[in-house]
């Protein structure tokens, strides 16, 4: 495809690029990195045009058999490995070896500020990107990914689909459902708090209540990543 096919980056994503710079981290999260300590990561959140003329937002199911959080929904990525060249480089190439995305496609928005996940001690970095020349993508390591879903747009911000979730250790949190996936926690809460500030949110009732699934529960996911998502 040639660079004439590149689909331009939609106004919402220019409208939010300036409005990340205009909220402090805490906006994101109440949970800020430590000054020392932590392991840096990277996730990528990829949005592309989609086609029924929308967007769309990869996203990917951890393989059920993983020994941290299986089954949960998640943006690809993963640690910053020495070979990376910063937080970017590291979210590319997770993506690459996750859902085999080609790089030469995307175009980096912004990064989002660091936000820590305590119970991991991750620093994860959010990479916002477009997908500016789309390839096709998939499980690439069935050990690591059950699933790739791209998750359109007008679904996510559908009031019908979107719910508080609670657990039993008092965690409460933004969720979604699309395409049979129950997202909650870290992903839910950033995906959440990205589509108020690009101006895509709608208003959906905060008082619909739903607890983690009892399969979700059964996989021996607790409240990890989730807990580091600031409360509305």
């Amino acid at each position: 495809m040639s660079d004439a096919a590149r689909a331009p980056v939609p106004e919402w994503m220019d409208r939010l690029r300036g409005q990340i710079g205009q909220v402090p981290p805490s906006w994101f999260s109440r949970f800020l990195p430590p000054e020392e300590g932590g392991r840096e990561s990277a996730v990528l959140m990829l949005f592309g045009p989609d086609a029924a003329g929308g967007e769309d937002v990869v996203l990917t199911e951890r393989a059920h058999t993983m020994r941290s959080h299986p089954g949960q929904v998640s943006f690809p990525g993963g640690s910053v490995d020495p070979e990376d060249d910063g937080p970017v480089s590291a979210a590319l190439r997770e993506a690459e070896e996750e859902v085999g995305l080609r790089s030469d496609g995307v175009e980096v928005v912004a990064k989002l500020p660091q936000l820590f996940l305590q119970p991991s001690r991750y620093v994860v970095t959010p990479v916002l990107a477009w997908w500016a020349r789309q390839s096709p993508i998939g499980v690439q390591d069935t050990g690591e990914v059950a699933r790739v879903v791209r998750a359109p747009l007008r679904e996510l911000t559908d009031p019908a689909r979107r719910f508080t979730v609670t657990h039993p250790s008092g965690y409460v949190g933004p969720g979604f459902e699309v395409d049979g996936l129950f997202v909650w926690g870290f992903t839910a809460g950033l995906l959440s708090k990205v589509l108020e500030l690009a101006g895509l949110d709608r208003e959906w009732d905060h008082t619909v209540r739903r607890p983690l699934p009892e399969w979700l529960r059964a996989l021996g996911d607790g409240p990890p990543a989730q807990r580091e998502v600031r409360r509305r």
